[in-house]
């Protein structure tokens, strides 16, 4: 799917003019592996739960869901849905930021997408082979961010979306792309995740990559590395990864 980022949220003059809601939604879309994902029942009621999460290259959610659990029951009928990406953190609750989505999911045989949830989340390879197992893509409508106070924003999935157009050599190349960086610059991994992305010090893998970053994971950790500028090729996410082992250290 070819996504055209041409529709940015407007700003409210009385928001900090450093805060980025794009940006800030783009980073709670791609490092929050677990949602609360809100279905309707067969009365139209809300039905709430918690499930794993993964997105696919352009952003858009992937779930896997079991026929044994309502929401999936729910989504069956009625595709229509929203998700909740909340993040964790001491202090008020209230005062981190979450994201929140419009969309509508229906059923998927996408291998991609059953290769990037379940490394995203390893654990799952126990049980996605399951009959009653399936994966689901949550397509996008509309988006809230309510990222503490003053800053929030509503706008359309245009500008959360990646635009994947052209980047079929690098969707192509992921898998000997993360399994070259997992097994020959661990360090340099490690660098990105605290140097980069903030995040502890620890083993970190890559899980994902796509024109926009690099996603990683440490145990139940994740960190997402923003790339300095768009890459569609191979080549290009090699020169910037050097590019940025490179700032890492200095």
């Amino acid at each position: 799917m070819t996504v055209e980022n041409n529709s940015a949220p407007p700003r409210d003059p009385r928001q900090d003019p450093s805060f980025d809601p794009v940006g800030e939604s783009k980073r709670l879309l791609r490092t929050i592996r677990t949602t609360t994902l809100a279905t309707l029942t067969e009365s139209g009621a809300p039905f709430a739960t918690l499930t794993a999460i993964a997105t696919d290259y352009d952003g858009t959610p992937i779930l896997l869901l079991s026929k044994l659990a309502q929401h999936m029951r729910n989504l069956e009928r009625d595709g229509r849905c929203s998700l909740l990406l909340a993040q964790g953190g001491r202090g008020d609750p209230m005062a981190h930021p979450r994201l929140t989505l419009v969309a509508r999911a229906a059923r998927t045989q996408s291998s991609t997408a059953r290769a990037r949830f379940l490394s995203r989340n390893a654990k799952a390879q126990l049980y996605a082979d399951f009959p009653d197992f399936s994966f689901w893509r949550a397509e996008i409508e509309a988006v809230h961010l309510n990222g503490g106070f003053a800053r929030a924003a509503d706008f359309g999935p245009a500008p959360l979306l990646t635009d994947i157009d052209g980047a079929e050599g690098l969707i192509a190349a992921e898998t000997d792309i993360i399994s070259h960086m997992n097994a020959d610059h661990v360090d340099a991994l490690a660098l990105y995740a605290e140097k980069l992305a903030g995040a502890k010090g620890g083993q970190w893998r890559a899980s994902g990559i796509d024109p926009e970053g690099l996603d990683l994971v440490c145990g139940d950790e994740t960190a997402r590395v923003a790339f300095l500028r768009a890459v569609k090729t191979p080549e290009e996410a090699r020169q910037m990864l050097v590019e940025l082992a490179q700032l890492s250290r200095s």
